[in-house]
This record gives C-alpha cells, sequence and structure tokens, in this order.
C-alpha cells in the first residue's frame, strides 16, 4: 500500500462533504504529472485530505476504494479518477505552516510544488503527519 495527499478547496468539496457522502470519485484533475500520481494509485491506498484556500491544512485521512478508472467527463479519454471514503478526520488539523517549518518536508512535493493536487506521501512522512496531529 502506498500513502497520498490530495488537495481540495473546502468551498468546493470539504472533508466534511465526503464524511455525510459516504464516498466520493476523485475528478477535476487536469495537471499531467498529477494524473500520473493518480494513475499510480490502487485499492486500499491511503489518503490525506489536504483543505487548501484559506485553511492549509491537512484534516483528515481517506482510504482509495477502487482502482483508478477512466474519467467519463473526459472527452480526450486521458484522465483517470479514483473513489475514496473517508477514514477519520485528524485530532487536530496539520498545517502548512507547520509542515514547512519541519526540515523532513523541505524537498517535498507539498513544499516545493504548492500546485500539485495529488502526490505520493512516503511512509515516514505520513507518520510524522499523523503524529503531529496528535
Amino acid at each position: 500500500m502506498a500513502n497520498w495527499l490530495f488537495k481540495e478547496e473546502p468551498e468546493t468539496y470539504s472533508f466534511a462533504d465526503l464524511v455525510r457522502d459516504g464516498s466520493t470519485t476523485w475528478s477535476g484533475v487536469a495537471n499531467p504529472q498529477a494524473q500520473k500520481n493518480l494513475r499510480a494509485i490502487k485499492k486500499g491506498d491511503c489518503v490525506f485530505f489536504y483543505a487548501t484556500g484559506k485553511v492549509k491544512a491537512v484534516v483528515g485521512v481517506m482510504r482509495v476504494t477502487a482502482d483508478p478508472t477512466p474519467d467519463q467527463a473526459d472527452a480526450t479519454g486521458k484522465r483517470v479518477v479514483v473513489t475514496v471514503e473517508p477514514v477519520r478526520a485528524l485530532a487536530a488539523p496539520v498545517t502548512l505552516a507547520a509542515i514547512k517549518a519541519d526540515e523532513a518536508f523541505a524537498a517535498r512535493e507539498l513544499v516545493k510544488q504548492a500546485r500539485l493536487s495529488v502526490m505520493p506521501v512516503p511512509d515516514a512522512l505520513w507518520a510524522k503527519v499523523g503524529k503531529m496531529a496528535g
């Protein structure tokens, strides 16, 4: 299993929306690098839900419930989507400021590629974020 981080504007779709809905198809990802990452995701992988915009924090954990499938809304047929379900909200959000303050994250996509919406999270950093969340 691998770990990932997905970004979303909470005004568009929040972690609370995901909890209410029970699952969702993660779609609308157009960036080629983010799409490459989506294609690598497998059923059972874990995902941090990162709220962008004013929040700028990891707020929850999701699980991928199906391997990537073609994005039916993409006329080119090149994009994929994945389905996720909520696992739990974090006890305390882990802010981008806290992440940037920790040298362990300095070379990671969340710090280096701020616009990337789907990115891998190594096991050690996954555990570190979990610890930071309490």
